[in-house]
């Protein structure tokens, strides 16, 4: 267990013995409960899982499912989920609501909670390819260094990379100035049956000129109603979108960015703009909470995810992932062809 796992020496001392015996309780129940999702689901670290009938898969997948999401004390959606009087400057980037598990166990979730996300997402593939128009839509925001890419990597290490797409939104090209806005925005929306991963979006259309003044004010506002508009259009069409902002402070980024000046693989990684972005801190934070506060929606809520401690953030986009993949109630498609026939034929050939 590394140091930012423990409480700290100053915070164990104001614990009564009651309440560190309820902590260590808390701990010791994610572990029982992850070693019981593995043991139910016979999914061990590494390996796949095999069912044998359809609706007992759906069945299993769906209590399982469950099973992870009782870790959480209380659920995402009341701790993370932004509301009316949430304040992003309030959020600290280094804590871990709601999980009282080590760094160790957030790891564990991970692997199985991709175990159950690659089940879904095959199953979301296989709708489409039915002619479904059930997609998904994943959107990560965050300051510099807050572990948008590694997001990637981790909770998608069990999926299948036919039906997953990603796709990182830089500073628009002269081709895509010569469009609105949302244009390269279109082109790069989830095919049906896919998910789709957008490192940086169209919000970035709006804080950009908040922040540095490249339009008038009038334009970028404009634009809260029209992505509203065109996330609401989305929806009703089959795309499910989560929307994340990973909220890292600014202790913990300076020290990534040292960390990339000290290391020579990571100085691809490093770009002298982003101090200018670290300039203007709290800039960026206005232009974000007007953000939250115009575009979050019934339909399309923001998500705020502490992210100093990248094993947390990591679990929680997991965990909002293969929530939402599940909720999307989903069954496997039927045969539009002659069984007997195509059966017939293949015995034929022996």
């Amino acid at each position: 267990m590394d140091k930012q796992d423990k409480i700290g020496k100053a915070d164990k001392d104001k614990l009564g013995k009651a309440d560190k015996k309820a902590l260590k309780a808390e701990k010791a129940k994610v572990s029982r409960t992850l070693d019981y999702v593995a043991k139910t689901t016979g999914v061990t670290e590494g390996a796949d899982s095999e069912y044998s009938e359809l609706e007992h898969r759906l069945e299993l997948a769906a209590e399982s499912s469950g099973k992870l999401s009782a870790v959480w004390r209380p659920s995402i959606d009341s701790l993370l989920k932004f509301r009316p009087g949430m304040r992003l400057t309030d959020v600290d980037g280094a804590s871990r609501p709601g999980f009282e598990g080590t760094k160790d166990d957030a790891e564990r979730f991970i692997e199985l909670s991709s175990h159950q996300i690659a089940f879904y997402q095959e199953l979301l593939y296989a709708n489409g390819v039915d002619g479904g128009k059930r997609r998904m839509l994943l959107v990560l925001q965050g300051m510099d260094a807050s572990g948008k890419g590694g997001i990637v990597r981790h909770v998608f290490r069990q999926g299948n990379p036919m039906g997953i797409s990603y796709h990182g939104f830089g500073k628009p090209t002269d081709e895509e100035k010569s469009h609105d806005y949302l244009w390269r925005i279109r082109r790069e929306l989830p095919q049906n049956g896919w998910i789709k991963v957008f490192d940086r979006s169209h919000y970035e259309d709006i804080v950009m000129p908040h922040v540095y003044g490249t339009y008038p004010e009038h334009v970028w506002r404009a634009r809260y109603d029209e992505i509203n508009e065109f996330e609401n259009s989305l929806i009703d069409d089959g795309c499910s979108i989560i929307k994340i902002f990973l909220v890292v402070s600014r202790d913990c980024q300076k020290k990534h960015f040292i960390g990339r000046l000290d290391d020579p693989h990571k100085y691809w990684k490093f770009d002298p703009s982003d101090l200018d972005a670290r300039a203007r801190w709290d800039e960026y934070m206005d232009a974000w909470q007007e953000v939250f506060e115009k575009t979050s929606t019934r339909r399309a809520p923001w998500y705020l995810v502490p992210a100093d401690h990248r094993w947390y953030s990591r679990a929680v986009v997991s965990e909002l992932l293969r929530v939402g993949l599940r909720d999307m109630g989903l069954n496997w498609p039927p045969a539009h062809f002659d069984m007997a026939e195509a059966r017939r034929r293949l015995e034929e050939e022996a």
